[in-house]
């Protein structure tokens, strides 16, 4: 006996993979977005916590505003840049955001940064005293 093999029918419509499939992928279009992020590194030692955040062409003392809340510390930085050549201008500008969990020990109060080369610098000193896990009693249902 011969086993008959049926085609799928074509669709007039194109698969949904297929019509995306002309298009760029994210990771070619990353060079385009990549002026209005704000790289982060922050490291982790015995005493301190300390981030880096790479801002270029910003006035620290207009542009960059640093808060701590609940553990959490924010950059938030806005550039504005304005250029005129030949009786043309152009404008470039755009503001960034990023929040980074301090560790548990973080003194709060002390937080120190400072601004130089386009490198924004944030100090966390640590407190030598972790805070104890506190155990929590389980109670049968009765």
């Amino acid at each position: 006996m011969t086993t008959v093999e049926r085609q799928r029918a074509k669709s007039l419509f194109p698969e949904i993979a297929d019509f995306f499939a002309g298009f760029p992928s994210w990771p070619s279009l990353r060079p385009m977005f990549d002026t209005n992020l704000m790289r982060l590194e922050d490291e982790l030692t015995d005493d301190k916590y300390m981030v880096r955040a790479e801002i270029p062409g910003v006035d620290p003392d207009k542009d960059i505003e640093i808060t701590v809340q609940d553990g959490r510390l924010t950059i938030r930085a806005e550039r504005q840049e304005k250029k005129e050549t030949n009786g043309r201008s152009e404008f470039n500008y755009g503001s960034f955001v990023r929040t980074v969990s301090l560790p548990a020990s973080a003194d709060e109060e002390n937080i120190t940064a400072d601004y130089d080369k386009g490198i924004l610098t944030v100090s966390v000193p640590l407190r030598e005293t972790q805070p104890s896990p506190k155990r929590i009693e389980v109670k049968a249902g009765t």
